[in-house]
């Protein structure tokens, strides 16, 4: 990454790699929270002068190091500062939605010297979608800055009638301050002498004000959060190096996208552009996590549950049940000049949400939240069959109705991803290939849930509706010349053909046949699809195919990994190790191992995994895609409600071991370990309290 961004739950730094925000950079950087920029330039200097980049890391999810040192500085002659002789280094972090920055100068010359540190801020207050260019509109101003001794506050009045205000505080008083934000610092030090100054931005709205403690006591609290989540969440352990990496990697990145709205911890979708709720983001992020993390689940839930639609509103694509896409909290939200309030223009959302709901009951037997949102499942079914299937042909379709809206609705939501293999884009109303198999797989796992609670008709209604739907779809989306599926239909009802990676979600829905299954499993490993680093989004060769695009031959962890997971679920074990094998060895390419949002789609043999030039990073749903790896390998899918947990075991070359600790499944734990023995797998229960017969299948 060209940039450091660091987050804790909803405040989030974007900076570049010396840790300044330069005015109008082309990223956007900034301090930002409900949508807001709080902070537009910040640039430290030395003498007046750049300081020079010695390292930059961000390594550990919650905090960055930056360390720089000071340029030759002579005047006519007379030295006043010899080059390298003051190491600086900066340390950021986050903690109760307040930005602290330890800058700390040490004097590596062999005499005392003395010098002049500064720092430059200033705060725009520009909503997101300003800042990133989408968007102008109607605005607010800013009020007025109040200088002290030890503080600089700039203040400002929104159109959306919100006073919002940024305070920088320090703890040198030896300082002088300018009305244009200019705070400098003079410096002496002895050699091998080191002095901090600690520097906090706190954001306000409406006068509200965040609490502030020590920045040693903030970053110590911090410290022992994210040694709690680590406690709390599954262990894992390996012998394969690279996966063990990206396994720590991903919990640790998924922790720091956390945030809570009200209704417990859910996922944002990525940094930096989408620190905020968004419904298939979250809702995917939250079932990768099922094995390590379930009551992150519960909170997405709560949360999609308490936005869901209620009414019938084209300007925001809100129909009655249906839950949201994506919410947004800034001035242009606010005062209705986009529609994100949330905005609810996407089709796979709502099932999704019913999937997300059943998957959490077949890990933890929690039927209480069941029945507390049984509401809701209630009307997104009701949604899915009168306002998802628009014409009542069984499928679910979407259509733009906001003016401000999204055209194409499916998680490929770029404007040319729906294209047939002639070239030409499909027209909507539009039926994506993987929603029939989310419609699917809620309906026979909501009828599940209503058995054993003693719905049986509504249970009974709700497969028959399934299997109508399955035997439909294998009518309409089935190309025998390719042995695949459509990716979609189009408004007239036609295939369109172009091969892609949207029908391999279905493997993990349960709506194939075993035949089928390995059909599409092979199409999605071959040369076609395949790059060697992972499945193309689509096809090498087809009409629309692009290996720089951002839908239409790109590489997404994510979409791979609900990929691998349909793999494993339906016995294709040797394609998912291909899969995983191959985003393991792409992971190498990237900073710290992490998967990005998505990389190019060029074939491996380019010898290195091409990044996309904009691509989020950390990503939600990219960070939870090894943990899917892990629950593939170990093949574990629970079924809690009949006192079930099943265990499929496949190992793919290189990982020979692996071991899963404290599994929350039902009322207890689960410890498991599988090992390569010779030919074979070796399966061994560590723990269980689970009450759950534990059923190995080889």
């Amino acid at each position: 990454m060209d940039y450091r961004v660091i987050k804790e739950n909803d405040l989030f730094l974007l900076t570049d790699t010396s840790g300044n925000i330069p005015e109008n950079h082309p990223y956007g950087l900034g301090l930002y929270t409900k949508d807001t920029r709080f902070l537009s330039k910040l640039d430290l200097k030395i003498n007046g002068e750049e300081p020079i980049l010695l390292s930059s890391s961000a390594n550990e999810n919650y905090y960055a190091t930056i360390m720089l040192t000071n340029p030759h500085m002579e005047r006519d002659g007379e030295l006043i500062l010899w080059r390298e002789s003051v190491e600086l280094t900066r340390t950021r972090f986050i903690h109760n939605d307040v930005c602290y920055e330890l800058l700390k100068a040490k004097n590596y010359f062999p005499k005392p010297v003395s010098f002049e540190l500064s720092l430059h801020v200033d705060v725009d207050f520009n909503d997101m979608f300003i800042v990133r260019g989408f968007q102008n509109g109607d605005v607010g101003e800013r009020t007025g800055q109040v200088v002290g001794k030890q503080e600089i506050s700039f203040a400002y009045q929104g159109a959306d009638n919100v006073k919002r205000a940024s305070i920088i505080r320090w703890d040198k008083d030896e300082t002088k301050v300018t009305e244009t934000g200019d705070v400098h610092f003079n410096l002496s030090l002895g050699h091998e002498e080191e002095e901090t100054i600690a520097f906090m931005v706190i954001p306000s709205i409406n006068d509200e004000m965040p609490e502030i403690v020590e920045p040693k006591v903030a970053l110590e609290k911090l410290k022992v959060s994210t040694a709690e989540w680590k406690e709390e969440t599954t262990q894992v352990e390996t012998n394969n190096k690279a996966l063990q990496r990206l396994v720590d990697r991903g919990i640790g990145d998924l922790r720091v996208l956390l945030t809570d709205l009200g209704y417990g911890k859910f996922p944002v979708a990525g940094l930096p552009w989408f620190g905020v709720p968004f419904g298939r983001d979250s809702l995917i992020a939250a079932l990768q996590m099922l094995p390590f993390s379930p009551d992150v689940a519960k909170g997405t839930l709560k949360t999609m549950a308490a936005f869901q639609g209620t009414k019938k509103d084209a300007w925001r694509d809100e129909e009655p049940g249906k839950i949201m896409h994506e919410i947004r909290f800034g001035e242009l939200a606010n005062t209705g000049q986009i529609p994100f309030t949330p905005y609810y223009g996407t089709i796979d959302a709502t099932p999704l949400f019913l999937v997300l709901l059943t998957e959490y009951v077949n890990w933890t037997r929690d039927t209480a939240l069941f029945q507390e949102l049984e509401t809701n499942v209630e009307r997104a079914l009701e949604w899915i069959n009168r306002y998802g299937d628009r014409d009542g042909d069984l499928f679910v379709e979407y259509h733009q109705e906001a003016e401000k809206g999204i055209a194409n609705q499916g998680w490929k939501d770029s404007g040319d991803s729906i294209v047939h293999r002639n070239g030409e884009y499909a027209e909507t109303p539009i039926a994506l290939s993987e929603v029939q198999g989310y419609v699917y797989q809620a309906k026979q796992g909501i009828a599940s849930i209503y058995e054993k609670l003693g719905k049986v008709e509504e249970a009974t209604a709700l497969r028959t509706e399934a299997q109508t739907l399955k035997e439909r779809f294998e009518e309409e989306f089935w190309m025998e010349d390719v042995s695949f599926y459509a990716l979609a239909l189009d408004k007239d009802k036609k295939q369109v053909g172009t091969l892609t990676t949207n029908p391999g979600h279905i493997l993990m829905s349960g709506m194939l046949n075993a035949e089928k299954a390995k059909s599409v499993s092979d199409v999605l490993v071959s040369d076609k699809m395949f790059s060697g680093y992972g499945i193309r989004t689509m096809g090498k060769g087809e009409a629309g195919y692009n290996p720089m695009s951002y839908h239409d031959g790109s590489i997404w962890p994510h979409d791979n990994s609900l990929v691998i997971l349909g793999m494993s679920r339906t016995n294709n074990k040797e394609q998912a190790a291909t899969v995983m094998n191959g985003l393991i060895e792409a992971s190498h390419s990237f900073e710290y191992d992490r998967l990005p949002e998505l990389f190019c789609g060029y074939d491996a043999k380019l010898g290195k995994a091409v990044k996309y030039p904009v691509a989020c990073s950390p990503q939600a749903w990219a960070a939870g895609t090894p943990l899917v790896f892990v629950q593939s390998m170990v093949g574990l899918f629970p079924d809690t409600l009949n006192n079930k947990v099943y265990v499929r075991p496949f190992l793919p070359e290189g990982t020979d071991q692996i071991k899963l600790l404290n599994v929350q499944i039902g009322e207890g734990v689960l410890s498991i370990e599988v090992k390569r023995s010779s030919e074979t797998l070796a399966v061994e229960v560590l723990e269980n309290t689970t009450a759950q017969e534990i059923i190995i299948e080889a």
